[in-house]
């Protein structure tokens, strides 16, 4: 009796063996890179394709949406934040293949998985490189394309509203745009807005020549762009007079002491720095009409501002998959990069010249509410700019088109 027992229990030993040796054998090994991914520096598109742009300059701003100036210029820019280190099991991902997988990413908005297909990387890769990129695009270029104006940079921009728009003493044009993200773990309907999406949103005050000034990125879906304005560092520096804008200044071909403006939409509160127009129910006047016409027809550059840079980087096209803290960066790097080419699409291939000129470090972050009624003051503001451009000094040609 006892010797069966023994056998049973032998058997069962060995009927556990084999049960637990074939669970190994189904469990997929893991490896450390991918036999397809070995295969980056020959078949990777960017071993493939990169060599063959470089002689077609077109083709080349078409995939990268820059020139080869301002590629290789903001690769001396940011070479040095990006550049990992070779290791004795294999060499590091250069940082050029590094930028040129964040610009493809910006530029098309396909997924990490699509990208990481194309260029022969694992999927955790390609989302390190791109998040890596985008910080050290506005760790190292925030401050020279986007720095805080001081007085002489806003004179230049009212300048060119005047000249450009036909709007005097104007400082900028202001709006936020709503930028669609997954939704984020947890977060409730912080981030849920009026258009029934997930967003994060970009407010951006933008000159005459739709190069942006400063921008507050990040704030929730849910909020308005008012209240947003009113949470930014931006909104509290026009509330105490930091922002080193001039006193004011005579409206043009008059004797009228008139304040610095910047022109919003209805979404945001009448200030004596902010004008926006005048709600419908008052325009049965011609002269607010008139007013009306001015203001939105100016605030306008801003709006085409956002539709070039979604133009730009198609990556705004689409949702975009991570986390608000890396969707922050992404969009900021994408504002940044969008002054980096204006301010250098003229360019040419030749020697870099001044890229380590110091440049002030002041940018506008995100500070706490700062906020205020319209009063006397502003309503007498608005009242001021409408009585000057109803005025033979205000008029122009165009101000007898159909209002």
């Amino acid at each position: 009796m006892t010797g069966s027992v023994d056998e049973s229990l032998e058997d069962l030993a060995v009927l556990a063996l084999l049960l637990d040796e074939e669970e190994k054998n189904n469990k997929q090994k893991r490896i450390w890179v991918h036999d397809l991914w070995k295969k980056r520096k020959i078949e990777g598109e960017f071993a493939t394709l990169y060599g063959e742009l470089v002689d077609h300059e077109t083709k080349f701003f078409e995939y990268f949406r820059m020139s080869q100036y301002c590629f290789n210029l903001l690769l001396s820019k940011i070479e040095h934040d990006i550049k990992k280190q070779d290791t004795f099991w294999r060499p590091a991902i250069t940082p050029k293949e590094r930028l040129a997988v964040c610009l493809r990413f910006l530029a098309t908005g396909d997924s990490f998985k699509t990208i990481s297909f194309s260029y022969r990387l694992g999927h955790a890769t390609v989302y390190k490189i791109v998040i890596d990129t985008c910080q050290s695009i506005v760790k190292n270029l925030m401050a020279e394309v986007m720095p805080q104006p001081t007085k002489e940079r806003w004179k230049q921009i009212f300048n060119d509203f005047w000249n450009v728009w036909n709007f005097p003493n104007c400082l900028g044009a202001l709006d936020g745009k709503h930028v669609t993200i997954q939704a984020p773990a947890n977060s409730g309907s912080n981030f849920f807005n009026y258009k029934k999406t997930f967003s994060v949103v970009l407010l951006a005050l933008v000159d005459a020549n739709y190069n942006f000034i400063a921008v507050d990125v990040g704030a929730y879906g849910k909020n308005s762009d008012g209240g947003i304005l009113a949470h930014s560092n931006l909104g509290k520096s026009l509330e105490n007079g930091s922002l080193n804008i001039p006193n004011d200044e005579i409206l043009p071909n008059t004797n009228i002491s008139a304040p610095y403006v910047i022109l919003g939409d209805e979404a945001f509160p009448l200030k004596t720095y902010l004008m926006r127009p005048y709600p419908g129910k008052q325009l049965d006047d011609l002269s607010k009409r008139i007013y009306n016409y001015r203001v939105c027809r100016t605030r306008r550059v801003v709006e085409n501002c956002f539709g070039i840079l979604v133009q730009k980087f198609r990556i705004f096209n689409r949702r975009i998959q991570s986390k608000p803290e890396n969707v922050d960066y992404i969009i900021l790097a994408t504002c940044v990069l969008h002054n980096y080419i204006k301010k250098y699409s003229n360019c040419t291939n030749e020697v870099f010249q001044n890229i380590n000129e110091p440049v002030s470090n002041i940018t506008l972050n995100n500070i706490p509410m700062q906020g205020g009624g319209a009063g006397r003051a502003a309503f007498a503001t608005r009242e001021l700019y409408k009585d000057f451009f109803n005025s033979p000094a205000g008029s122009v040609p165009w101000q007898n088109e159909k209002i």
